[in-house]
């Protein structure tokens, strides 16, 4: 289990990134595939008629208790992860954009995607727990420690792989004003799951010359796990074996914008979409998948220590799997079934998007968008999402587009980045100007390259 928190810490120093993928780059006026996966109605007012997205990657990790300058100090990452009163929240994910294809037709788009996404959460992961775990408070010869809480602590990895199918219209048109609708439908293939989720923990640990215990403890636990995250969970290749698996699930994206076009553009032969004012709002992820793999387990515990019983926790060191954990768990004898289920379904992380982008002057723009997760993060079958707040000015030629996102997460708190686009090809980060001059707890990186014609 040590090694668990050992690769989440080295992830947030290597790969610390935010929550929003593609951050100022999905609400730009050069609109194409990447706007269609924030909003499916913006895929009709694609800037060409055609568009080949060659490929397209953003990497996230986000926590609120290691900044940039622990890094740069060399300060010992798991002391500061378990550090005050907070519970840990930390968030890793990937998306993968693979060969996709758009166009438009008179007043309709068609746009096909591929997708894969890896996602490591530590959800409200008690301090004085994470620390007993991982730390064992070495140096300390006796002392006792006392954790309650009423909320589910939880280590979550999943995989998965998407095809989306993306059709948008334009509803109405009068004068300069245009309304659009959109929908995408999307099959995924789940391809690798792993849960480990202690609800409503309460007891004591007891450290004694180097070991820790725990006495007089109850809590509900989950354990669940599926594909290649059921033999190992401590590094990158587990979570991208398997991203891919079978058709197991559905689930779809709802959108509509609203445009204002410039009509000072709007008779020029060179005219590519170009506004005052462009407006969406969205709701993304609406659905589940079901993991299916002869490996599969999910169980619903009861654990319960009592009197002068004890659970040493060094035991846990050498832990790879939530298989070898569940196996010392029960073999303890403090564990109790409640429920068990070959396979399980998992729910996609829901969020309810909005932005608006404005034109202020010729080539220069500003843009909010908001980010509202439409479910909690404690459910042991829930995938994660955050609440993010941004806002992006950018300079716009056409062909060339700088901007710099400016941002609030749920987790991370504030970030700000800087990004560019120079043709079809963009390379960005939400947070790499917060890193190098400020304590930000993120840094993110995307990069991708498309073509349009016609």
């Amino acid at each position: 289990m040590r090694k668990l928190y050992t690769f989440l810490a080295l992830s947030s120093c290597f790969m610390m990134h935010s929550q929003e993928h593609f951050s100022g780059l999905s609400t730009s006026s050069r609109v194409g595939i990447l706007n269609a996966g924030l909003n499916p109605s913006e895929l009709v007012n694609m800037s060409n008629v055609f568009e080949v997205n060659i490929y397209g990657l953003s990497l996230n990790v986000a926590n609120n208790k290691v900044g940039f300058s622990d890094l740069v100090s060399g300060s010992n990452i798991e002391n500061i992860m378990f550090q005050g009163n907070d519970p840990v929240n930390m968030r890793f994910n990937a998306e993968v954009y693979g060969p996709s294809l758009a166009f438009k037709f008179r007043k309709w788009a068609f746009g096909i995607t591929t997708k894969a996404n890896a996602k490591m959460d530590v959800v409200d992961v008690d301090t004085k727990l994470g620390d007993a775990i991982s730390n064992s408070n070495i140096g300390s010869l006796v002392s006792t420690t006392t954790i309650s809480n009423n909320y589910n602590q939880r280590i979550n990895g999943t995989s998965w792989g998407e095809v989306g199918f993306t059709i948008a219209h334009n509803l109405l048109s009068i004068s300069s004003h245009r309304l659009n609708g959109g929908v995408t439908f999307k099959m995924l293939f789940p391809g690798a799951y792993a849960n480990l989720g202690a609800d409503k923990f309460s007891g004591n640990v007891v450290y004694t010359a180097g070991q820790s215990y725990l006495m007089n403890t109850t809590a509900n636990v989950n354990i669940a796990y599926s594909g290649s995250l059921a033999n190992s969970f401590s590094t990158v290749s587990d979570y991208s074996n398997s991203v891919y698996g079978g058709l197991n699930g559905f689930a779809g994206d709802i959108g509509l914008n609203y445009q204002w076009k410039d009509n000072a553009d709007v008779s020029s032969s060179r005219y590519k979409n170009k506004y005052r004012i462009n407006a969406g709002m969205s709701v993304r992820n609406i659905g589940s998948m079901t993991f299916k793999d002869d490996n599969n387990s999910s169980t619903n515990y009861t654990l319960s220590i009592q009197g002068i019983q004890s659970l040493n926790l060094n035991q846990f060191d050498n832990a790879h799997s939530l298989k070898d954990i569940e196996t010392t768990l029960i073999n303890s004898g403090f564990l109790t079934k409640v429920t068990s289920n070959k396979d399980f379904k998992v729910n996609l992380p829901t969020t309810f998007n909005a932005y608006v982008d404005i034109k202020l002057v010729a080539k220069l723009f500003v843009s909010g968008f908001i980010q509202q997760k439409m479910k909690s993060d404690n459910s042991n079958d829930q995938i994660t999402a955050q609440n993010i707040v941004t806002l992006t000015p950018r300079f716009n030629t056409g062909f060339f587009e700088v901007y710099t996102p400016i941002s609030n997460s749920s987790v991370s708190g504030f970030n700000t980045g800087l990004g560019f686009r120079l043709g079809g090809f963009y390379l960005g980060s939400g947070s790499i100007v917060t890193a190098l001059i400020n304590d930000s707890k993120q840094a993110d990186i995307y990069t991708g390259f498309r073509w349009s014609f016609l």
